[in-house]
Formats: C-alpha cells, structure tokens, sequence
C-alpha cells in the first residue's frame, strides 16, 4: 500500500491533483484545504497519501497533514460515509474544528459543509465523539482564559472585527481590567475612539 509520495506536482484542480514519482504519474484525489496548500505546477510535493483498494480499481487520497489524513481515517470507519463524503467534510471544516465539533456535539457545524445533512452529521458526532485520542481533547481554559474568550466572543457579537477586538482587549487586561463588565466597557471605550 502507498502511504506516502513526493514527487513533481504535474497539474493541480481542485479535488484531485497528479504526482510525477520515477516517472510515474499518480492521479490523488484530495480535499479542498489541501488544493489550497499545494504550491502551483510544476513544484516539488510531499502528500500523505491513503490507499484504498476496491473491486474494480485502486484510488489514492492525499493530505498535506497526518491530522487530515487521521480525520479522513476515522470519517471511513463510520458505516455509509465513503471517502467523496470525508474528503467533502475535510474541504469544508479543519481537524481543529471539526475535533472541537465532535467535542461540543455541535453537530449543525457539520450540517452546514454542503453536501451534509442533519441526519449524517448527528449520526458523524455520535459515532466519533468518544473516539477523539486524548490528544485532541483541549485542555479546561484557566479562569482569566475564559474571561478573555467571553469577552471577545461579545465583541465579535456586536459586529467588531476580530484582530480589533484582541487588540482592544489586550489593552483593556494590560490597564488591569479584571471582571468581564470592565473588560468589555475599557474595550467598547477604545473601539469607539
């Protein structure tokens, strides 16, 4: 089985790209974030690949990253999701998110990649919630981290952009602004300004 190449990107379209190795051109299919990382043709690539084998013929998938490939992995292991359905949630959602999706059972996240539905979502989050590797799973905020992520989530409610809104709130904690109220009224004050 092939599980990694690097070669020549020989020609790259979105969902698919061919890879020149020892002369020897491999038609990959891939997901959109991978179409976006690949430098344009003709270009040295390294993609992780998968190898899946069927009754009449033998398809590669590739990733830029392990985490893409892993994600892919656990999508295939779910009954009725086939890989045009996992390379279709890996273009619309990151390994980041989409942990944090199983996480949270946010399964609407996932109901809005097009080409998902209600019902494959909701069944995608139960059969994969408890599978995350420890790994994946974040960390509880520290109390002054979850103030931060409060405060900035109110910002971004209210329609401030979101490098404003850090920057408003950095310099609201660095004036000693210590309660969520003192947080977002020394915010609101500089984005005013």
């Amino acid at each position: 089985m092939i599980g990694y190449l690097e070669g020549q990107l020989m020609e790259k379209a979105p969902g698919q790209v061919l890879v020149k190795v020892g002369g020897v051109g491999y038609r990959v299919f891939i997901p959109l974030s991978t179409f976006y990382a690949l430098p344009e043709p003709p270009a040295a690539v390294a993609l992780q690949i998968y190898t899946r084998v069927q009754d009449d013929a033998l398809h590669l998938y590739g990733f830029c990253t392990q985490e893409e490939k892993a994600v892919f992995l656990q999508l295939l292991s779910i009954p009725r999701v086939g890989a045009r359905t996992a390379l279709n949630i890996l273009s619309g959602i990151n390994p980041e998110d989409f942990a944090q999706a199983l996480l949270q059972g946010d399964d609407k996240r996932l109901a809005s990649i097009p080409g998902i539905g209600k019902k494959s979502a909701a069944r995608i989050v139960l059969e994969l919630k408890d599978k995350l590797p420890p790994a994946r799973r974040p960390r509880p905020a520290s109390p002054g981290q979850k103030l931060t992520e409060d405060a900035l989530s109110a910002l971004l409610n209210l329609g401030y952009p979101k490098n404003m809104a850090e920057k408003a709130l950095d310099a609201a904690q660095a004036q000693g602004a210590g309660t969520l109220e003192e947080l977002l009224r020394q915010s609101l004050k500089m984005l005013a300004k």
